[in-house]
């Protein structure tokens, strides 16, 4: 199959092109960081390399078909009903699967496309005259770019955990935002949830609640964790380790990471479930972990990013836990360790802490 098809009405920075090779001959003059993924995509070869983000462990390299990229494309383009001419603005990374797959999007639905570095500091300032139809971020940058998030009619945020903070900011613009699920084995996301009001009731899609994309089906293991079987994606099911609650064929409710489930003392949480609880009660990053105990096993610890009144927050901890809930320890960490797209690196932090006793602490 040739892979150097670009829609009729696709444009970049104003600009059509004829030819593949005239588009890969401006995109290496004006964009180079785009160059690598772009001219790889336009050879005849049925497959590319891509690499996952790195958050669980150490990022790997995986093999994508081509065929499955343009149908992960379909999808999103159909399921927000993006039709050939929308503006919309790439602004991610091409090194990984949500910024290539924003390219394979645009050439494929025929966009209109404006081109901003993956900078996480007032990256819009050149386009804040601007509007766009549709774009795609990561949570730091929006964090980062509030101000400019309400020149866009839809938004997908992906490639993290968007915090209760970040989505009270969200909630009441007047923009169709939705977080996405997924992963580069999945090529990028299979289902949304809103994170806006305005996206709740035009998409009857409650907040906490994913919907798969059309074509996707969902089941569970007997640990509770996602299966998901799309073929024309993935020839086999993929088994994740994310523990959900499903709800329906459609619809399910994600609720933690199985390889972060603590056991302490015979009891068995989901950090995530207990940072639910904490969130109301931090304006600051934090997760939950666990370090060695010589009785319990493993005991709950909370870590905070800056300096935090320990005291008083353990107070309002009690309020809102259960006795076995509460963590064992408070640690405030200078600055958390982060991926390339802000992804918090748990392990990695806890790995800190355990060869530094010195950073323990209540």
């Amino acid at each position: 199959m040739v892979w150097t098809h670009i829609h009729p009405d696709f444009e970049l920075e104003g600009h059509k092109f004829n030819a593949c090779r005239e588009f890969l001959r401006y995109v290496k003059e004006n964009y180079p960081a785009h160059f690598a993924f772009l001219n790889d995509w336009c050879q005849p070869d049925n497959t590319l390399i891509a690499f996952t983000s790195g958050s669980t462990g150490e990022p790997k390299s995986i093999k994508l078909d081509k065929k499955a990229m343009l149908q992960s494309a379909r999808r999103t383009i159909n399921f927000f009903n993006l039709k050939p001419g929308k503006r919309v603005l790439i602004n991610l990374s091409a090194d990984y699967i949500a910024g290539k797959m924003m390219w394979v999007r645009a050439l494929t639905g025929g966009w209109h496309v404006e081109v901003s570095a993956p900078d996480n500091k007032h990256i819009y300032q050149k386009l804040k005259n601007q509007s766009f139809d549709f774009g795609a971020m990561v949570p730091v940058q929006v964090q980062k770019n509030l101000d400019f998030i309400k020149h866009f009619k839809t938004l997908i945020i992906g490639g993290g955990v968007v915090s209760n903070r970040l989505q009270k900011s969200l909630e009441h613009l007047p923009v169709d935002i939705f977080a996405t699920y997924g992963m580069t084995e999945t090529v990028t996301h299979i289902a949304v949830k809103s994170l806006s009001k305005q996206a709740l009731y035009k998409y009857n899609l409650p907040t906490e609640v994913y919907r798969v994309f059309e074509g996707i089906k969902i089941d569970v293991d007997d640990r509770g964790c996602l299966i998901i079987k799309a073929p024309d994606l993935n020839h086999e099911p993929i088994i994740t380790n994310d523990v959900v609650r499903l709800i329906d064929k459609q619809h399910f409710q994600w609720l933690g990471r199985f390889d972060n489930i603590i056991n302490t003392g015979g009891l068995k949480f989901v950090p995530e479930q207990l940072e639910e609880k904490i969130k109301p009660l931090l304006s600051q990053d934090f997760f939950i972990g666990s370090l060695p105990h010589p009785v319990l096993g493993k005991e709950i610890v909370l870590l905070v990013e800056g300096k935090v009144d320990k005291s008083k927050l353990n107070k309002l901890l009690v309020k809102n836990l259960g006795k076995y809930e509460m963590p064992k320890k408070i640690i405030d960490v200078a600055i958390f360790l982060r991926t390339s797209s802000g992804k918090i690196r748990r392990k990695a932090i806890l790995q800190q802490i355990k060869s530094d006793p010195q950073k323990e602490g209540r």
